[in-house]
């Protein structure tokens, strides 16, 4: 049976054959379709995403703010992240006329699978670093944000050819129908267990990835830290989009000095944000599925609830909670949570707990809340993971000079800014030699100095 969607990826390639996607008319004019696409659109795509899960309007307008500021970075950097870039060689190389030189070339038709948790800003971001690179690209939204892909299914038809761009929507049997095929390229953001089918998958073409996962990310809150702004930020980080972030704290470990007013102080916060009745606040999203309502609320272990702890599994609804003390035996520290119940252990000794930490998989993000320089020295030389924050949460994978991605189990790959030109594109070094300058390393040897002929490679 033929793939159902072989005609799209054939004319695709058969465009990118032609060259034409390499010309920054191309790329520019791209972006642009993809600008008006999300401003033209404000009201749908924010109607969408309330439909979908119940996003807040900051949230809502969190989603096409930040492409449209990636777009702005791309259109501002373009030729200059197009042009040859020239690279020292040798300097016995560079004496006999030569010179080195970095061209960046795309790498063709990029499948872009989109995560359910940001379903437009996850799906974009990895899409215009695409585009601006000079690749064609299928977008797969997620299928469990039923209103969001069809709203994508609607405006890319509108506002892209697609022979540039094309949106596939669907679940499980389309991936797998679009895993078959042989892209140029594919851009996975996802659970862990997903990505190794789609690297599985990938490995038949030998198609090169970037997989953007996920993981429990850990938070360190020592006996320096100002806990006020610790409190309100870990809150905000942990239960924004109700704690579905790929790079939410997933928890916490705090000095033992501390941890009574830092509860304390937590809680407040969570309150302060979300109101005594968060069921009711205008400002805390839902969970994605009944299913993932019911899974996160069975994490909720009573006897270790000192704030929250209530759940809706019929309206997705599961209270911002506060699990405390807790054990790497408890539910909530199988795996990632990826919901608004956050486990906080106290701790005594720094070395002991980033003993633990990197025996774990390595997460995508780390937090560290601390005024100690050693302490953060310390936790940042010894413990691998994505990137992260210092007396701060989540903000750093918004940032156009941060690449962002994960190590291991939570991905492989960079991306946003320049890091996403670089990733997206085909690096084609290149030596330019002088024709008219004798390099004389070629046989018979008998007689030369060979020493001195390798000398110019050194």
């Amino acid at each position: 049976m033929p793939n159902p969607f072989q005609p799209i990826l054939d004319a695709q390639r058969a465009n990118f054959l032609t060259d034409a996607t390499k010309t920054y008319a191309w790329r520019i004019d791209q972006l642009d379709r993809m600008e008006r696409m999300l401003t033209d659109n404000k009201d749908a795509w924010c109607a969408a995403l309330y439909e979908d899960f119940g996003k807040p309007p900051f949230e809502q307008l969190f989603e096409i703010t930040v492409p449209s500021g990636v777009i702005k970075y791309y259109r501002e950097n373009l030729r200059e992240l197009m042009a040859p870039q020239p690279t020292p060689i040798p300097a016995g190389l560079e004496a006999t006329g030569n010179r080195g030189v970095i061209y960046k070339e795309p790498y063709g038709v990029t499948l872009v699978i989109g995560p359910f948790n940001a379903p437009i800003l996850l799906l974009l971001d990895p899409a215009i670093a695409a585009l601006a690179a000079g690749n064609p690209v299928i977008l797969k939204p997620a299928n469990t944000t039923p209103a969001t892909a069809a709203l994508f299914a609607r405006l890319v038809s509108q506002y892209f050819a697609p022979e540039n761009v094309t949106v596939v929507t669907g679940g499980r049997a389309e991936i797998s129908s679009l895993l078959e095929l042989p892209f140029d390229f594919i851009f996975f953001t996802g659970s862990s267990a997903v990505g190794k089918v789609v690297m599985r998958a990938a490995a038949e073409s030998l198609t090169p990835v970037i997989l953007e996962l996920g993981g429990q990310n850990p938070t360190i809150v020592d006996a320096t830290a100002t806990l006020d702004i610790a409190a309100d930020r870990i809150a905000w980080g942990h239960n924004a989009i109700s704690g579905q972030w790929c790079i939410a704290p997933g928890y916490v470990y705090v000095h033992e000095s501390v941890a009574d007013a830092f509860i304390a102080k937590l809680k407040a916060s969570i309150v302060k944000m979300y109101g005594e009745d968060p069921s009711q606040s205008p400002d805390f999203a839902r969970m994605i599925s009944e299913h993932d309502a019911e899974r996160v609320a069975s994490y909720i272990q009573p006897e270790k609830v000192v704030h929250g702890g209530r759940f809706d599994v019929k309206a997705r609804y599961v209270e911002p909670t506060i699990l405390y003390p807790s054990t790497w035996d408890d539910p909530a520290l199988q795996q990632e949570v990826f919901g608004p119940v956050l486990p906080v252990m106290p701790y005594r000794d720094l070395k002991d707990i980033v003993g633990v930490m990197k025996r774990k998989p390595k997460p995508l993000a780390a937090y560290i809340f601390s005024k100690d320089q050693s302490t953060i020295d310390f936790v940042l030389g010894s413990l691998s993971f994505g990137g992260g924050c210092i007396n701060q949460t989540n903000l750093h994978c918004w940032i156009d000079s941060l690449p962002f991605g994960g190590v291991g189990n939570s991905g492989m790959g960079k991306y946003y800014g320049k890091a996403g030109f670089d990733a997206l594109s085909n690096t084609k070094a290149m030596l330019i030699g002088n024709p008219d300058i004798e390099l004389d390393v070629f046989p018979p040897y008998a007689g030369k100095d060979i020493a001195k002929n390798l000398s110019v490679f050194s």
